[in-house]
């Protein structure tokens, strides 16, 4: 979970807020060839190296952004996250809140 601390108010007085956001971590595996079904890309497929980061926000949809390490991935989430919360409050959207949402586990099954 990251936290990320936004300033509010009417310019005059402003004070902190701070909101709570759960960010999700995927390793990215070494660029694939564009060459589907190449002697590459199944070496790759079965020896993956990370490249980096890429982090999602599940309250926030459009928030996805990437790190070449952990650190710099939560740096990048964290302003991204700023960036997109300054956007939702000039348009005078509401600032979405974990505590009011709840989750669920959902199993999908796919055909081969």
């Amino acid at each position: 979970m990251a936290r990320i601390r936004i300033m509010g108010g009417n310019g005059h007085k402003r004070r902190n807020r701070v909101f709570d956001f759960t960010v999700i971590l995927m390793p990215v595996p070494e660029n694939a060839p564009s060459a589907r079904g190449s002697k590459e890309r199944i070496l790759r497929a079965k020896n993956p190296t990370k490249t980096g980061y890429r982090v999602t926000v599940p309250l926030l949809p459009g928030v996805i952004t990437y790190g070449r390490t952990e650190e710099e991935a939560l740096e990048m989430a964290s302003d991204a996250i700023r960036c997109h919360l300054d956007g939702l409050r000039k348009s005078g959207e509401e600032i979405p809140d974990e505590k009011r949402a709840h989750t669920a586990r959902l199993r999908v099954a796919l055909s081969a």
